[in-house]
């Protein structure tokens, strides 16, 4: 019986930690998949569904999730409101994007109303599991191909590139980056993942990865999504 019970107790302690997760889209077989998925990590729980805007506000409001995945076109309220009248009621609310378009319009749309992230439905399902931790731990996640309409826009809106700037925290010439780390780090400015990457390049993807994390420690940033950032402003790759 003592073995029910410290079972039961392990239940609901893991219960109690796992990422709530509130799931919003209109179509019914999407929200479907996503919980068959992300209901089989001991880590995320799916606390509630919304298809549309308005009930994703409401449900929000309610539920109080850690992380909301938000798709971006429904009936009565779009993503796009949906997320900035819910980072109204809650600042802190961390909201992931998760649509079939990539265009720069509705990524920077979407980041202006304070998505913490920005994915696309074709994405691996561990990848979709990992960014939501990742959003809940505070880091944005973005999908290689939103990365490089960022970039794009960062580039497009450059003015004045000879004016002083804001002290980088990475170094101030590309001297500091073998040549292998410089190629990589144009491929990630561009939104290629680690597999194209290494296809690009002819090497293993387990040595691009050893390549992305020497750079980073380098340029003395986060993820690969500054990196790209700091290569774009810095005029370390052609935009």
């Amino acid at each position: 019986m003592s073995g029910t019970n410290d079972s039961g107790k392990e239940a609901a302690a893991a219960s109690k930690s796992a990422i709530r997760v509130l799931l919003v889209d209109d179509h019914a077989i999407v929200r479907q998949g996503l919980v068959f998925y992300l209901g089989m990590q001991n880590d995320l729980d799916i606390v509630g569904e919304a298809a549309n805007g308005v009930e994703a506000v409401s449900r929000a409001a309610e539920l109080k999730p850690d992380v909301i995945l938000m798709d971006l076109f429904m009936p009565e309220k779009n993503g796009i409101e949906a997320t900035r009248d819910i980072r109204a009621m809650d600042a802190k609310a961390r909201i992931i994007v998760l649509t079939s378009f990539s265009e720069q319009d509705h990524v920077l749309s979407a980041i202006k109303a304070g998505a913490n992230g920005y994915l696309l439905k074709d994405a691996d399902p561990a990848d979709i599991a990992n960014a939501i931790r990742g959003a809940h731990a505070g880091r944005p996640q973005l999908h290689p191909a939103a990365a490089a309409q960022l970039m794009s826009h960062v580039a497009a809106t450059q003015d004045h590139p000879a004016a002083p700037a804001a002290a980088p925290t990475g170094p101030a010439s590309p001297d500091a980056l073998t040549p292998r780390e410089a190629e990589i780090l144009s491929f990630l400015a561009r939104g290629y993942s680690n597999k194209e990457i290494a296809a690009a390049c002819g090497i293993a993807e387990k040595t691009v990865k050893t390549h992305v994390s020497s750079l980073l420690s380098k340029l003395g940033v986060a993820d690969r999504t500054q990196a790209a950032l700091y290569a774009v402003k810095n005029g370390l790759v052609e935009s």
